[in-house]
């Protein structure tokens, strides 16, 4: 069973923006949207590159190399050329503390 992982305390990440975390090897993209946070694998499926960089648009986040579009809440491809999701971690705030899991070997 996979930890919970403090990566932050509420107030570090600004609403509607992200910070980069490394947790057990994997790049993972933490957002607050409007107060909400929500964790994604930093990569895009079409080609395995670095998702962050690119515009938070509605929710989503924009692919900087070809535009693809990734919903924040959900992973999900939105647009081409991506059209595989990108994993979420499940994510919580206990004390402040913003923590995220990655549940894939659960």
């Amino acid at each position: 069973m996979s930890e919970w992982v403090t990566v932050a305390t509420v107030g570090e990440i600004a609403i509607n923006t992200y910070r980069v975390i490394d947790v057990d090897g994997t790049h993972i993209a933490l957002f607050n949207l409007d107060g909400q946070y929500y964790a994604i694998e930093d990569m895009c499926t079409h080609d395995a590159g670095q998702l962050t960089g690119g515009a938070i648009e509605n929710g989503n986040i924009v692919c900087p190399r070809h535009g693809a579009q990734f919903c924040i809440r959900t992973g999900a491809a939105l647009t081409a050329p991506a059209y595989e999701p990108t994993l979420t971690f499940p994510v919580r705030v206990e004390n402040e503390q913003i923590q995220v899991r990655d549940t894939r070997w659960d």
